[in-house]
C-alpha cells in the first residue's frame, strides 16, 4: 500500500510540469509570427529631366600671352602676380630713352626736309617767272624774224633760252615732288616712333586674371619674342566635354529650337549652370564622341581653368513620370521586378524600367532613381532594402516610414 501511494504521488508531480509545458507550447503556436524587417519608400510621380552625363574640362573664356611689341629693358612691373586685371591696365613699362632720342632725331630730319621743300618751291617760282619772260621774248623774236628785223640766229637763241628755262622749271617741279616725298617719309617714320613709344607701356588687352610674371625689372626683352605674362578670362568661362555621337542628331534638333542648359558639378559639390554654345563639326573617330562647349557666367569663380568637372547636358523634361529608388528594382529570370507592400505582406510585381536618373541638389547629387514605364502606381509602398529574405506573401515589418526616392 505504501508503495502504491508513493507511485501515485510521483505521477502527480510529473504530470503538473507536462501540463504547464503543453499550455506554453499552445500559447506560442497561437501568437502571430514576426514579419521580415525591411526599408520602404513610396512610389512618386514627378517631372524628370532627360540628361546626358559627361566629364568636362574647364578652359578660360579667353587666353592671351602678353608679349612686348618693342625691344628694350623692362623698367617696372606694374601689377601683382595673381591679380585680377582690367582691360587697358598697365602691366609693364619698357625703357624709352633710346626711342625718345630717335624721335628727336626724326623730328629734326622732318624740319630739314620741310625747309628743303620750301626752298624748292621758291626756286620753282623764280624759274617759272623766268620761263614766262623767256617765252615772251621768244614769241617776239619769232615775229620779228618773220618780218626780217632779226636774223635767224637771234631767233634761234631766243627760242633756246625759252626751252632752257622751261626745262629748269620742270626740274624744279621734280625737286618739289622729291622734297614733298621726303617730308611724307619723315612724317611716317616719326609716327612709327611715336607708336613705338606708346608700346613702351604694355597694357592688358583683355580683362582677366594675371599669372606669374615671366620677367622682372632689368630684364631685356625682344620684340614679339618673350612672353611677359599670361592673362586668363575667368568670367565668363567655358567647359569642354564630349557626348556620344548617337545623341548628336537630337542635340542639334533641340539646340536649334533654343539654348540647352548645362550643369557642371565641381569637386567641392558645388553646382553651377550654363548653356551650350558650341558643337564641333566632326566626330572624334578614336572615342566616338562629339566635342561641345558650354559657357558659364562664373561670377563667383566656382570654375577654374584646367579643372575637371562632371557635366550634365539637359535635353528635355518629361512630365509626370513614375519614379522609384533604383535600389528597389531587382533582376529576376523573367526580367525586372519590385516588392510591393499591401496590408503588411510582400508581393512581387514585374516592372518596366525606361531609364535611370540621378537628381542633383545645389549641394550634392542625390540617390539614383529608376523611371518606370509600367508595373507600379504613384502612392504604392515598395521595398528598398531587405529583399533577399522575402518570398511572395511574406509578412513584413517596415523599419521606417514610407518616403519618396
Amino acid at each position: 500500500m505504501q508503495a502504491n501511494g508513493t507511485l501515485s504521488l510521483l505521477c502527480i508531480f510529473f504530470c503538473i510540469p507536462l501540463a504547464s509545458c503543453s499550455r506554453v507550447v499552445a500559447h506560442a503556436n497561437t501568437a502571430a509570427p514576426e514579419g521580415v524587417p525591411i526599408h520602404v519608400a513610396r512610389v512618386l510621380s514627378q517631372d524628370v529631366p532627360l540628361e546626358i552625363a559627361a566629364a568636362g574640362n574647364v578652359e578660360a573664356g579667353e587666353r592671351v600671352d602678353v608679349k612686348p611689341r618693342i625691344a628694350g629693358q623692362i623698367r617696372n612691373v606694374e601689377f601683382a602676380e595673381g591679380q585680377n586685371i582690367t582691360k587697358g591696365q598697365l602691366l609693364f613699362s619698357i625703357d624709352r630713352d633710346t626711342m625718345s632720342r630717335q624721335q628727336a632725331q626724326q623730328q629734326a630730319e622732318l624740319e630739314r626736309d620741310i625747309a628743303m621743300e620750301q626752298q624748292a618751291v621758291a626756286v620753282a617760282a623764280r624759274d617759272a617767272a623766268s620761263q614766262k619772260q623767256s617765252q615772251s621774248e621768244a614769241d617776239v623774236a619769232v615775229k620779228l624774224g618773220d618780218l626780217g628785223v632779226l636774223s635767224g640766229q637771234s631767233v634761234k637763241q631766243a627760242i633756246t633760252a625759252s626751252d632752257t628755262t622751261r626745262s629748269s622749271l620742270q626740274a624744279d617741279q621734280a625737286a618739289i615732288a622729291a622734297a614733298a616725298g621726303a617730308v611724307r617719309a619723315d612724317h611716317a617714320r616719326l609716327s612709327q616712333i611715336k607708336l613705338q613709344l606708346n608700346f613702351a607701356d604694355v597694357v592688358a588687352p583683355i580683362a582677366g586674371r594675371a599669372g606669374a610674371a615671366m620677367v622682372k625689372a632689368g630684364n631685356v626683352v625682344l620684340e614679339n619674342d618673350t612672353t611677359l605674362v599670361t592673362l586668363l578670362q575667368l568670367a565668363p568661362i567655358r567647359v569642354v566635354f564630349g557626348v556620344p555621337e548617337q545623341s548628336l542628331a537630337e542635340i542639334q534638333r533641340l539646340s536649334a529650337a533654343g539654348s540647352l542648359e548645362v550643369e557642371a558639378g565641381t569637386g567641392d559639390n558645388r553646382l553651377v549652370e550654363g548653356h551650350l554654345d558650341f558643337i564641333d563639326n566632326t566626330v572624334d573617330p578614336t572615342t566616338g564622341t562629339v566635342r561641345m562647349k558650354a559657357t558659364f557666367s562664373n561670377s563667383d569663380q566656382a570654375l577654374w581653368p584646367g579643372q575637371f568637372v562632371n557635366v550634365r547636358l539637359r535635353l528635355r523634361v518629361d512630365p509626370r513620370q513614375i519614379v522609384v529608388p533604383q535600389s528597389a528594382i531587382q533582376q529576376g529570370l523573367e526580367g525586372k521586378y519590385a516588392w510591393r507592400i499591401q496590408s503588411g505582406f510582400a508581393t512581387m510585381v514585374p516592372v518596366t524600367v525606361l531609364r535611370t536618373y540621378r537628381p542633383t541638389t545645389s549641394s550634392q547629387p542625390g540617390s539614383e532613381v529608376a523611371v518606370l514605364g509600367s508595373g507600379l502606381s504613384p502612392g504604392d509602398v515598395i521595398v528598398t532594402e531587405g529583399q533577399l529574405r522575402l518570398t511572395p506573401g511574406s509578412r513584413v515589418s517596415p523599419i521606417d516610414t514610407p518616403s519618396g526616392p
